[in-house]
């Protein structure tokens, strides 16, 4: 399994990044990206929060196309 990477803003550690498994890495981008939709909204920044929007919908159903793919190998 592939170590995390720290990503940080400045000297301030935000969180874990995933390397290797895309899965792991399209739930973090899900998980990121809604936050910064919200942080965008709050500063009426309208547009931003839509496409960040976009952006964790694609990688929501990344994962659970993954998620589908190993449950049922035999549907690939």
């Amino acid at each position: 399994m592939a170590r995390p990477k720290p990503s940080t803003v400045g000297n301030l550690a935000i969180s874990q990044v995933p390397l290797g498994d895309p899965e792991q890495a399209a739930a973090y981008v899900a998980s990121l990206t809604g936050e910064l939709a919200t942080l965008v909204r709050r500063h009426h920044l309208d547009t931003l929060g839509y496409l960040l929007d976009m952006v964790r919908q694609e990688a929501q159903e990344t994962v659970e196309r993954a998620s589908s793919a190993r449950r049922n190998p035999s549907a690939e």
